[in-house]
């Protein structure tokens, strides 16, 4: 595993300084609009090119050299993060620039994030596959804790002119780690390469369809992703909105979920998982949503912080245990395209929730939970009639969702018994 170690690590270097820049960007956001409807339409520009640039960067994964792939999105990221930085420096940066920048982002970040993904399969043992994914989940949860706390403190000094210098120099690291690496390379077949355009396209998604355990786990999958998405983009918002605007409660809770993040990863790494990786899965849906609901009806940035940090601690385990036993039933060579099918599914589903997230927020929830309006004498009890209040509402019925997505899933067999009716690829 030298080769996946090396990676992670500028990996890991690279996501603190990226993560710096979207939280200090965040305040800036915040501050110009005191929306959320403008921040979760970053998130929305960030996954809707991903939707259509998916299936492509599937059937590019499996054909062309996935260490150059993966130099090209630490390059392109390098790039947007620069232009952002010379209209901050003219006076002229405007929230759709950063529109922009993120949705060409997303297209080569895809590309990446997909070449580094189904690279995994090749650079470590098959009972090792879950550790992996646990230490991948821990460099998102790891940045979650520093970078919040660095940016939200090196922002008032140097601002975001600063934060993005520092992000370039992460960027030079994780480029270096993979120039300096050797990424083992899937077999490309002539079969395959006599296939139609539409057929290429479409491989993926028609090999989950002839497999109906694994259209259980795209089903399940997304019927959680939805209601996470939707939490997820309310999230920044709910925490400001209800903390006065205060970017240090909000990097405070931030790292809070990082500690959460990276010691459910290091227990997950140490421990394995589950032999039954479903059960992670599943189980890893309820917990994250027990506690998500937790954090949506406390009002206080102590209680923000413990039931984030819990909820987040289960993340690491239901993403590692999926995308185990995907990297288990699929071929490696096959992996890019058959990902990019789920993982278009994911973006579909993500862009619309994202979408949602913030009008529903802004002119539904938000006003009915106001004094008089319609769901306050209801729930104004449990959570108030102040700013972020139906934010507040909103994001706990995404999370009650969540844990009833997992709990449910133990009602399907076909779901329950992935691992069992369908064999790993090196033994079918």
């Amino acid at each position: 595993m030298p080769t996946f170690f090396l990676i992670w690590f500028g990996q890991m270097v690279s996501t603190i300084g990226s993560y710096m820049t979207v939280f200090a960007l965040t305040i800036w956001i915040w501050q110009l609009t005191n929306s959320a409807t403008a921040l979760t339409l970053v998130g929305f520009f960030s996954q809707l090119p991903r939707i259509f640039v998916t299936p492509v960067a599937g059937i590019i994964v499996d054909r062309v050299n996935r260490k150059y792939l993966m130099i090209l999105g630490d390059v392109m990221a390098g790039v947007c993060t620069i232009a952002i930085a010379l209209l901050h420096l003219q006076g002229s940066l405007q929230i759709w620039h950063l529109y922009v920048a993120v949705a060409i982002y997303s297209v080569f970040g895809q590309l990446q994030t997909l070449a580094y993904s189904t690279s995994i399969a090749l650079m470590v043992p098959k009972r090792n596959y879950t550790r992996a994914e646990s230490m991948v989940a821990a460099v998102n949860y790891g940045s979650a804790i520093i970078s919040p706390a660095l940016a939200g403190r090196l922002y008032p000094v140097i601002g975001l002119q600063g934060i993005i210098s520092i992000d370039l120099i992460t960027f030079i690291v994780a480029l270096s780690t993979l120039l300096l690496a050797k990424i083992p390379q899937p077999t490309f077949t002539m079969a395959e390469s006599s296939e139609t355009v539409v057929q290429k396209l479409t491989f993926g998604l028609r090999y989950i369809v002839a497999k109906p355990n694994l259209v259980a786990m795209v089903i399940a999958f997304s019927l959680f992703a939805m209601a996470n998405d939707i939490g997820k983009a309310l999230y920044s918002p709910m925490i400001l909105a209800r903390s006065g605007g205060n970017a240090e409660v909000l990097g405070n809770v931030t790292a809070a979920a990082g500690i959460g993040g990276v010691l459910g990863g290091i227990l997950l790494s140490i421990w394995g998982g589950f032999p039954r990786r479903i059960h992670g899965m599943l189980l890893g849906f309820m917990g994250t949503g027990l506690f998500k609901t937790a954090m949506g009806v406390g009002q206080s940035a102590l209680i923000w912080m413990g039931a984030h940090f819990f909820a987040s601690l289960n993340i690491p385990l239901f993403y590692s245990s999926s995308n185990a036993i995907w990297y288990s039933k699929v071929p490696p060579e096959l992996q890019g395209r058959v990902l990019g099918a789920d993982q278009t599914i994911g973006l579909i589903i993500a862009s619309g929730a994202t979408l949602m997230a913030g009008p529903l927020a802004d002119n539904v929830f938000e006003p009915a939970m106001e004094t008089g309006g319609k769901l306050a004498g209801v729930f104004g009890g449990l959570f108030g009639s102040g700013a972020g209040s139906g934010i507040a509402l909103l994001y706990t019925l995404t999370a009650i969702w969540m844990f009833l997505v997992g709990l449910g899933g133990y009602a399907f067999r076909t779901l329950r018994e992935v691992e069992v009716r369908l064999p790993d690829y090196d033994q079918s």
